[in-house]
């Protein structure tokens, strides 16, 4: 029996692995998050283990006939290394470029950035996480100093006054979670979700509010002017550990309860409620997640409701504050050591000369060579195979083509590179496009750090070995690093590069030099920041935040709408989202024959059903002004008439989203575009 976690979201549930002959069984375990609770993605996820669709040898495809062929390791990166070699004498360090994931690893997260910039050279290096909670983390930067998704332990959720959750579908997307909003309800606490769709998180709500998608921005702003209007705010709190606030003032004067219902849909009536409920608790926790981030104007969103709640003096206060309910499974240390175009390990920012000479030093390389801040995720695909961008790409741990939006035009843009290489478990849909196909090890055949959504570092301990022919994400790292003949050193050891990690990101804002292995297995996980010596930061702010002086900063935000408006050829609004059974991209939880896979499908109302002649379970066509999808219709009272919503775990809804992106995060804007249905 082994004890690890679930392969999947933010929350890393504790889970117990056991042999059963040929099988692998999941078992309950005591650990904080989940206390023993699983979901049906958690409960079987061992289903993976024995698919047919396992891939246990390299690929090659001959790009004249789209035929596939198996190649020894030594042939794949062998080719895989010339190629790359000759694309950079022909063209130059960054004609070469990465993608990441933030399912991998902090170990794999960390090497794959060390790799990028020391053995390619290259800047071209960002990862899906860009696309997860950037915005939240661009936020959190600009207010607090630091990005942490929660400050604060997630059980903390329990003992707050008023909870309010902005885009966000707990019950659905981390089930086990969900059970903390019952509990505060239990004692006395009151739930307030906003979102455009009533969804199960929403049926929880003591307060349901449901917003034009692209609008939690005013809502927060009039919110803010209620509190401020009826003398909630607090001024000692301010003037001791804010700076900024009288800008912040200013700007919301405008924003009165009638003036937010006309911009949001939400009734005035409704905007009062909320300000009330928030006036008059002692404790306020305020938590977004991807229905208020995947904007273009994300990162002011998420400032919007920071703003509220430092005027209600909530952060660094004992179960309360701001928090950001991250999305994959290490989303948080996926950028903190080095995936992200503008980071290095620690979360150090890459043309900080202090950073890259720390870096450097563990690395055994001169700072000179460390190249400088490379395109943000969206910005790199879209560069591909052009005269100025990347000609070759490596995926690690991402499934691009389902991922990204307006994936047509990303799809074409992966056509045109000279190579492209991809490390899977399965013939995905980005793989099945690829040079080269490497396949590699899942989560139960290996070992390996992740950093949940509270800022907790914990230990994925290998229980199996992975089938043969299979080899895990760091000995390919490490072999193309050796065929480069990159300088460093290239373990593939996991705890050795942890080792290394703790080094690099010593002193840095997301320090981990003082966790070890060992401290993790005895402690059920270590929060960052946690220099030597230290016991960990489980709750954070509480004398101090990350500015140099200390102080919170207000952000006085605007609101400009989405990026893309409804049109009379696009009357519509379109968001997406998620599904309990399925996770991410789907590669995975679509091949395990116990989870529901019915395929994509477009939720809309009764009222617009009726007007375009769809029927419930009939296919019905979106279109947005870059691509169009059939599925079945589902006609639903929960979401507003004016919006359609599709999962995306499928090909097809990114086909339809829009790629405007946020000025600061660089997020696209998944969560809104306009468009049409017919039947």
């Amino acid at each position: 029996m082994t004890d690890t976690h679930c392969p999947y979201c933010s929350l890393q549930c504790g889970m117990t692995l056991s042999r059963k002959g040929p099988r692998l069984e999941v078992s309950e375990r005591s650990f904080p998050v989940n206390e023993g609770a699983l979901c049906r993605k958690g409960w079987t996820a061992a289903g993976l283990r024995g698919s047919r669709e396992r891939l246990t040898t390299p690929m090659v495809r001959d790009r004249a006939t789209g035929e596939w062929s198996a190649a020894t390791w030594d042939e794949a990166l062998d080719l895989i290394a010339t190629k790359l070699s000759a694309l950079r004498d022909e063209n130059g360090a960054d004609a070469n470029a990465v993608f990441g994931g933030g399912g991998l690893t902090n170990e794999k997260a960390y090497q794959l950035g060390k790799f990028a910039r020391v053995a390619l050279g290259t800047s071209q290096i960002d990862y899906n996480g860009r696309w997860c909670m950037s915005s939240a983390a661009s936020a959190g930067n600009q207010a607090f100093g630091v990005d942490r998704g929660l400050p604060f332990p997630l059980a903390d959720i329990e003992q707050t006054d008023v909870c309010v959750l902005v885009g966000s579908n707990l019950a659905e997307t981390m089930p086990p979670a969900a059970r903390h909003l019952d509990r505060l309800r239990e004692n006395g606490g009151r739930v307030v979700v906003i979102d455009p769709r009533l969804t199960p998180t929403g049926e929880r709500a003591d307060l349901f509010l449901q917003p034009v998608p692209g609008t939690d921005l005013p809502l927060a702003l009039g919110v803010l002017h209620l509190l401020d209007a009826a003398g909630a705010v607090d001024e000692d709190y301010i003037a001791e550990r804010t700076t900024g606030f009288e800008d912040v003032r200013r700007s919301v004067a405008a924003w009165w309860p009638e003036m937010v219902e006309r911009v949001t849909g939400v009734e005035a009536s409704q905007v009062r409620e909320l300000a009330s409920l928030l006036a008059n608790a002692e404790k306020v926790m305020v938590l977004t997640a991807r229905g208020a981030e995947q904007h273009a104007q994300g990162t002011a969103t998420v400032l919007a409701w920071l703003n509220v709640a430092l005027a209600l003096g909530m952060p660094g206060k004992a179960y309360a504050g701001y928090g950001c309910l991250t999305g994959q499974g290490n989303g948080q240390g996926g950028r903190e050591h080095g995936q992200k175009a503008d980071q290095l390990p620690g979360y150090r920012m890459i043309d900080d000369p202090a950073a890259r000479a720390h870096v450097a030093a563990v690395w055994g390389v001169d700072p000179e060579t460390i190249p400088g801040k490379g395109r943000s995720a969206y910005e790199l695909l879209d560069a591909l195979g052009t005269p100025e961008g990347p000609k070759s790409l490596l995926v690690f741990g991402s499934n691009i083509v389902v991922s990204a939006p307006n994936a047509n035009h990303i799809a074409a843009r992966l056509a045109d590179l000279d190579l492209l290489v991809v490390a899977d478990m399965v013939m995905s849909e980005t793989a099945a496009l690829a040079d080269v196909v490497l396949p590699v090890t899942q989560w139960a055949e290996e070992t390996g750090t992740m950093t949940n959504l509270e800022g907790r570092v914990i230990l994925r301990n290998q229980a199996i070995s992975a089938p043969d022919g299979v080899r895990n994400d760091l000995d390919i790292i490490a072999g193309l690093a050796t065929r480069l003949g990159a300088a460093s050193t290239w373990s593939t050891d996991p705890a050795e590069i942890f080792d290394e990690l703790r080094a690099a990101t010593k002193g840095g804002k997301a320090d981990y030099s003082g966790i070890t292995y060992d401290r993790i297995r005895d402690e059920d996980g270590v929060f960052w920041p946690c220099p030597e010596g230290s016991e960990g930061t489980p709750r954070m702010f509480a004398d101090e935040f990350f500015h140099a002086d200390g102080r919170a900063r207000f952000i006085d935000v605007a609101h400009r709408g989405p990026a893309e408006q409804p049109t009379a050829d696009y009357p519509l609004h379109l968001t997406t989202g998620r599904v309990l059974a399925q996770y991410q991209s789907g590669a995975q939880t679509r091949r395990i024959k116990d989870l529901p896979d019915e395929g994509a499908f477009v939720e809309l109302h009764p009222l617009l059903a009726d007007r375009v002649g769809a029927h419930d379970g009939d296919p019905v066509v979106v279109r947005t002004p870059r691509g169009e999808m059939k599925a079945p219709a589902r006609i639903v009272t929960t979401i507003r008439p004016d919006t359609v919503f599709v999962p995306f775990h499928w090909v097809g809804a990114n086909k339809l989203t829009n790629d405007a992106l946020d000025p600061s995060s660089r997020m696209p804007e998944f969560k809104v575009c306009a468009a049409a249905v017919s039947a």
